[in-house]
């Protein structure tokens, strides 16, 4: 009776906290282990759930929990919150991360594998230097206005006027904008290369492929998709994927009068970039075209707007990818196999 059914652990560099309940709640196990320690005290238990906040190392410590024989649950760090008690401390942490565990119908994250993990990877590191060039491109435009050289907004344009912009400034300040010159130029060959990887892992995924036959899905969307959702399964229909996502309204109703907003901007920001720039550029071919999708757009643009519609194009690909991997998922991964 007093066996442990659920094992919540807060995660952390180098210490972890432990809390552990039985099936009836009550708590028999409060500890603190090492790193070095963590998967042989895991390995001694009886299989039980073990609970985490879906924070850094998370997946990685739910793959190696999955090995043992335990059933993972990751648990978004802002539904935990509420449930800490008093000072924040590892300790309540803990508990607040079991109780959390213990709510039927608390929402989870799926557990990536690696090879998402590190499909993911590559997707940030190229964000990563897509800004620093933005950044880099706008403080170069801002430095040449001060002397007079104005450059259309644009990184052709700023990286075609340099070269001769360089040669307006003063002396003292050309080498400095020289450096950053060639900066620029080594940036965007990075994030070229990046982009590069990353359409060739989608090129070679037929999930992937099969997503980019949808209007407004590229290589970048459609291989973020399958690496961030992980499993549709995970989720329960499409409404309830689009809405983790965030590009459905927050609703603000009360005594039975439903109130929509804005969209939430819930889950992955940068999914829900891809997914609504992908569907403003279907957005800005559709007129002239005679599909369905492309009717219904330009009808809803018109009454609606542009940025209306975009994001409403970018829900229904959403929900459409789910659809199309609940019901193909497994013929795809065959056609892997058999690859």
């Amino acid at each position: 009776m007093n066996e442990i059914t659920t094992l919540a652990i807060d995660l952390a560099k180098t210490v972890f906290q432990l809390h552990g309940v039985t099936e009836r709640g009550a708590t028999v196990l409060r500890k603190q282990v090492r790193r070095g320690q963590l998967l042989s005290v895991i390995a001694q238990l009886p299989v039980c759930l073990v609970a985490m906040e879906a924070c850094a190392s998370a997946h990685y410590w739910g793959r190696q929990f999955h090995a043992l024989g335990h059933r993972v649950k990751l648990i978004p760090p802002q539904y935990v919150k509420p449930f800490v008690k008093g000072n924040k401390t590892d300790r309540n942490d803990a508990q607040a991360i079991c109780e959390a565990a213990l709510r039927p119908e608390m929402p989870s994250v799926a557990l990536k594998s690696e090879e998402q993990q590190a499909v993911l990877s590559l997707h940030r590191m190229r964000a990563l230097l897509e800004k620093q060039r933005k950044q880099l491109a706008n403080q170069l435009r801002g430095l040449l206005g001060e002397f007079g050289t104005a450059i259309p907004a644009g990184i052709t344009p700023l990286r075609k006027a340099l070269p001769q912009a360089i040669e307006t400034v003063p002396q003292l300040l050309r080498p400095s904008l020289q450096q950053a010159y060639e900066r620029l130029l080594a940036l965007q060959q990075q994030c070229t290369a990046f982009t590069r990887q990353i359409e060739q892992l989608a090129a070679g995924s037929p999930l992937c492929r099969r997503f980019m036959q949808e209007q407004g899905i590229g290589p970048l969307s459609a291989s973020a998709f399958a690496a961030t959702i992980g499993d549709p399964a995970h989720y329960r229909n499409g409404r309830q994927l689009s809405a983790s996502l965030g590009i459905v309204p927050r609703q603000h109703s009360s005594g039975g009068k439903p109130v929509l907003l804005g969209i939430s901007k819930r889950g992955d920001s940068y999914l829900r970039m891809l997914l609504i720039h992908g569907a403003r550029a279907a957005l800005r071919y559709a007129p002239g075209k005679t599909d369905p999708l492309s009717r219904w757009l330009q009808q809803l643009a018109a009454r609606r707007g542009v940025n209306k519609a975009a994001v409403a194009l970018a829900n229904k690909n959403a929900r459409r990818l789910w659809a199309i991997w609940r019901a193909e998922g497994a013929q795809l991964s065959a056609q892997t196999v058999l690859a």
